[in-house]
């Protein structure tokens, strides 16, 4: 794997912004979408387990619908595609041995030789400190994928607006989410800045180096 550059990475990182104005015209060409997909699919999570669910919002009646119930922010309805992140309200039995399974098929593994990790999940998990914890547990991880899906867009040059301003209640009901055990932790409305966005060009602020990064 050839790494990006040092200066490749700070430019993006600098150049991306939350979106507050997106062009409604422009449309994420299908091939970066599928690398940005793939880039869902690939964050990481505790144990492995990727207690989440990544709907994808194109439909333009659906994203006019959950404009009202998003603070009213038309990011929502002018990008090309909405990310809600979803997370699983409880993890089971079945969702590990699922996972189990998995392993046994990418990685050519036996699932007996998984017997003592399936054993630490469920004792965790299922039976241990995490088992009142997991829907908090499981919020959290969303926003593992959430970041690396905003920065791996930005690396491709697409613009995200990352937004916690909505009604998540109102989100699972558009979206049919309780009803398949799932809740909505966030939504990232992704597409291309417009071209009179004034808050493209302001200077990021962030406080200085030595405020925030100490070592010890």
């Amino acid at each position: 794997m050839n790494p990006i550059s040092t200066d490749s990475l700070l430019d993006a990182l600098n150049w991306r912004y939350a979106t507050k104005k997106f062009d409604s015209i422009r449309k994420i060409p299908q091939s970066d979408w599928d690398a940005l997909e793939e880039a869902l699919v690939l964050s990481p999570s505790s144990f492995g387990l990727q207690p989440w669910k990544f709907l994808v919002v194109t439909d333009q009646a659906k994203k006019e619908a959950l404009v009202p119930f998003s603070w009213n922010q038309q990011q929502v309805a002018d990008c090309s595609h909405l990310v809600v992140f979803a997370y699983k309200k409880e993890i089971d039995v079945e969702h590990i041995d699922s996972f189990l399974q998995r392993i046994v098929e990418v990685r050519g593994v036996t699932l007996e030789s998984l017997a003592g990790y399936r054993k630490l999940m469920c004792d965790k998990i299922l039976e241990g400190p995490l088992r009142d914890q997991v829907k908090e547990w499981n919020l959290r991880q969303a926003y593992i994928a959430f970041g690396n899906f905003m920065t791996s867009a930005a690396l491709l040059g697409i613009d995200t607006c990352p937004m916690e301003g909505l009604e998540p209640a109102k989100y699972d009901e558009i979206l049919g989410l309780s009803a398949r055990g799932l809740a909505t932790a966030a939504a990232c409305p992704t597409g291309y800045r417009a071209a009179d966005d004034p808050y493209a060009t302001l200077a990021k602020v962030r406080f200085a180096t030595r405020d925030l990064v100490e070592y010890i």
